[in-house]
């Protein structure tokens, strides 16, 4: 019995270790891939990274119906791409507008936000990049509640998918400008997602065409504090 408790013990020392490893690799091989090649590859693989952000926490206290989590594929040869990068160019034209009156009223914005305005006035001009080029674009809805909390939520449901997408082989990239979208009733019509009930988020994704190194971070050490 006592070495049948030892070797239990071990077995779990040995699995806790490579569990440990594997989620190191994840996290540190994680990037955002911003070009994609044309590859596409196998729906199973997509229902896998949908899978993941399922998993991801909410908000109990919130929410008040059982799909309070909802999942839109849209494939590049969807015949709605094309209306879909229409409607998420015209989003950052009015954005770009809504930031330059903001950076005349205020100095912080107007001193550390030009970088950002200038690649929303690209996108404005030329359309969002890897929209209809990437294999998928995945748009999460989140049910809108109290206390409003989806917005994290949906942030859980996004590092989830990421890290399944790393996982797997995939390449994955973020898409901001999709939070906007949940005040677009074309947009949410588009997508059958209730306009003013959801919150979302959106992700590319695809074979990545080329890795990024990874980006500086410091030590632990230099920016943790111990309080005694």
């Amino acid at each position: 019995m006592f070495y049948l408790d030892r070797e239990a013990e071990l077995l779990a020392t040995i699995r806790s270790k490579e569990y440990n490893q594997a989620l190191d690799w994840l996290i540190e091989s994680r990037r955002s891939i911003r070009k994609f090649k044309l590859d596409t590859f196998p729906r199973q693989l997509v229902e896998q990274i949908i899978r993941a952000g399922l998993l991801a926490p909410y908000s109990g206290l919130a929410v008040f119906r059982n799909d309070f989590r909802r999942f839109v594929v849209i494939p590049r040869e969807s015949k709605s791409t094309v209306q879909i990068a229409a409607l998420l160019k015209h989003r950052i034209s009015n954005l770009c507008k809504q930031l330059e009156t903001q950076m005349i009223q205020n100095t912080f914005m107007r001193e550390h936000g030009q970088a950002f305005l200038q690649n929303l006035k690209t996108m404005s001009q030329h359309g969002i990049p890897n929209v209809g080029k990437a294999p998928y674009y995945i748009v999460v809805a989140e049910q809108r509640g109290i206390p409003p909390v989806e917005q994290r939520s949906l942030a859980h449901c996004m590092q989830n998918m990421w890290l399944k997408a790393t996982a797997l082989g995939v390449g994955f990239q973020l898409l901001s400008i999709t939070a906007q979208m949940a005040e677009d009733k074309e947009f949410c019509s588009l997508l059958d997602i209730p306009f003013g009930q959801f919150a979302l988020d959106g992700c590319l994704i695809g074979i990545a065409d080329m890795i990024p190194p990874p980006s500086r971070r410091p030590r632990p050490d230099e920016v943790t504090k111990w309080i005694a």
